[in-house]
């Protein structure tokens, strides 16, 4: 008999601790999702579109990520939004190291995902080559249609992950990237 055949045997407390897990994961999962501290690193014309979105007729507030936070201390998902030079890169990189755990990027515009129409020595080509990226949003500026659909992905994904209470578990697992295309 072959050790796959065997019948495996689970016993009560670890089906009911495998239980609880799941339901105190999914518990942390939908208050992260509903709770984002968002820190806007805007440096470009997106940041125009990124007021808009924040204002009543977009509204962000309804998806849980309503007060921008400015100390990355105090903020878990960072929103890229406009154009990084090559001498903004280290300070941005700086801004993400130093947000609290688990944390989350954003990729806001075309000029923050691919250099955007700036091919020269100066601007950086996408800030996915310093920092990890969640969700890319395009558009050149994009609209705020778009910076929602983004912002609700990112909070699908977050509800969706494994969440871990203790110190001896990782926090986040960032499996691959997730691109908005519209």
């Amino acid at each position: 008999m072959a050790d796959h055949d065997l019948p495996v045997i689970a016993t009560r407390r670890d089906e009911a601790s495998g239980f609880l897990q799941n339901m105190i994961s999914k518990g942390l999962g939908w208050a992260r999702k509903y709770s984002l501290f968002t820190y806007p690193f805007a440096t470009a014309c997106c940041g125009m579109e990124y007021m808009s979105v924040a204002a009543s007729r977009y509204d962000i507030a309804r998806f849980g990520a309503e007060f921008p936070r400015f100390s990355p201390r105090q903020a878990d998902l960072l929103m890229v939004v406009g154009t990084i030079n090559l001498k903004q890169a280290p300070i941005l990189k700086r801004v993400y190291e130093q947000m609290t755990e688990p944390k989350w990027v954003v990729s806001f515009g075309v000029c923050a995902s691919s250099g955007g129409f700036y091919d020269n020595y100066a601007v950086l080509q996408g800030i996915d080559r310093i920092i990890p990226v969640d969700v890319y949003i395009p558009g050149c500026p994009p609209r705020p249609e778009q910076v929602l659909d983004g912002l609700m992905m990112l909070q699908d994904r977050i509800a969706r992950q494994r969440h871990y209470v203790g110190n001896n578990q990782p926090i986040q697992e960032r499996p691959g990237y997730v691109a908005l295309t519209k």
